[in-house]
């Protein structure tokens, strides 16, 4: 049976050491401004963190493109030719149409490469959501699971990951076309901060409001308390756009005082995932019981 690769793409936020320590590989998007092109690089520093968080707080606007059809190509066929069996984890299918890029030139390359599978995976998630399943994903496989395993074991184990997220505002969100919220969700009143969720068909929906933005941080972490299932033995994830050091602080306090977790981990909101939901934002993922909240039936 053949090795299993694990590609995911620019949405997933994961960092190089995570990629490296998991044997993960994953496919850019880009993001825009000015009408410039650049590849969505998750190499970053804290640098260019600032450069774009501050081009959005300067009232800048950055778009993205999903990965293009080439990029698919280049490292699909890079694993094939090393005789590997391939799943890529893509973000949400609500937000990106990356996974059917990924499906098309999958179909084409497998005429190529008749013995090798390529398999595509929706994770229903993004940001750390959809790199914590690549992680698990790796992890199963790693133990000489086959591809189909793999895609099976994901899809089942990506109902039971929980999002919550805050911001200090839905705009940008709105802007993007990102996140799906009543209009009482865009009134922005004084202080009324939101929390989002991923729901159980991979919509970014708007979940429930929050007085103030410390009320809005420990909502976060009491919501995943709530939820979370046997935590002494998973990593919880926290992911910001680029949130003041003493915030990042009080949330990492929140969570060791709150939730007994094996490990925590913290890294940043990236560049894809970023320029949709604006600086100042929280998110914390973590596997708990299993989700059945859909924005459709609220």
């Amino acid at each position: 049976m053949k090795t299993v690769q694990i590609i995911t793409d620019s949405c997933s936020d994961l960092t190089p050491e995570l990629m490296g320590r998991y044997g993960i590989d994953y496919a850019k998007m880009n993001t825009v401004y000015q009408g410039k092109e650049a590849p969505a690089d998750l190499s970053w520093t804290p640098e260019s963190v600032r450069e774009l968080y501050g081009i959005m707080r300067n009232g800048g606007r950055v778009t993205t493109t999903q990965v293009p059809a080439g990029e698919f190509e280049r490292i699909f066929r890079e694993y094939a030719a090393k005789d590997r069996d391939i799943v890529y984890i893509s973000c949400s299918e609500k937000q990106s149409g990356s996974i059917n890029t990924a499906r098309l030139v999958a179909q084409d390359l497998q005429k190529e490469f008749p013995g090798t599978k390529i398999l595509c995976v929706d994770s229903k998630h993004a940001s750390l959501g959809e790199g914590v399943l690549a992680i698990e994903a790796a992890k199963y496989a790693a133990d000489g699971k086959s591809a189909e395993q793999t895609v099976a074991f994901t899809e089942e184990k990506r109902k039971y990951l929980h999002q919550f997220c805050t911001v200090h505002s839905l705009d940008a969100l709105k802007r993007a076309g990102r996140v799906k919220a009543t209009s009482a969700f865009f009134g922005n009143l004084l202080g009324v901060k939101p929390i989002l969720v991923a729901d159980a068909d991979g919509v970014q929906a708007a979940y429930k409001k929050s007085k103030g933005r410390l009320g809005s941080l420990e909502e976060i972490v009491s919501l995943l308390k709530e939820h979370i299932v046997d935590p002494e033995n998973q990593t919880v994830y926290l992911a910001h756009s680029d949130c003041d050091p003493a915030e990042v602080k009080t949330v990492k306090e929140l969570i060791l005082k709150s939730i007994p977790c094996r490990e925590l981990f913290v890294g940043y909101i990236g560049p894809i995932i970023g320029a949709s939901i604006g600086p100042d934002a929280f998110a914390l993922f973590g596997f708990g019981d299993e989700i059945t909240f859909r924005a459709s039936e609220d």
